[in-house]
């Protein structure tokens, strides 16, 4: 008595196995399409190479630019705020709006704090220069 046979199991019929492995097949390959609509990927970065010297099939003259390809490249290139309207991830709200809420004025001063030296900051700049200065000399 078989294994098979003591488990209570008919035996694997390879027939069967088969027919349904080519029936399988025939399904997938039924609603599969072929891809053939190719394009440079935009999001890599293209490196031309130069072509070799004195040769013609580089000349400027035969050449054909693809204004869709010029397009794709011009927009993978441009910032994001350029290409969406809205932020698409969560680390892209972060600065997503970068103009100034407010026009500044310079000379209002409750706005603009320029750097100021006292005496004394002065003093000191001078002196850390002349000692820069002198430590470069030796």
């Amino acid at each position: 008595m078989t294994t098979a046979a003591a488990s209570g199991k008919d035996p694997v019929n390879f027939v069967h196995q088969n027919a349904i492995l080519c029936e399988t097949i025939e399904k997938e390959t039924r609603h599969q399409k072929l891809y053939t609509n190719y394009s440079v990927n935009p999001f890599r970065k293209m490196h031309t190479i130069t072509g070799k010297p004195n040769s013609t099939h580089d000349t400027e003259d035969g050449e054909e630019e693809d204004d869709h390809f010029l397009k794709v490249i011009r927009r993978a290139r441009q910032e994001p705020v350029k290409k969406f309207t809205t932020p698409q991830t969560e680390a892209q709200e972060i600065g997503w709006i970068s103009t100034a809420l407010i026009d500044t004025d310079r000379s209002d001063r409750r706005l603009n704090h320029p750097r100021q030296n006292t005496a004394i900051t002065k003093y000191m700049d001078a002196a850390w220069r002349y000692k820069e200065q002198t430590e470069n000399l030796n």
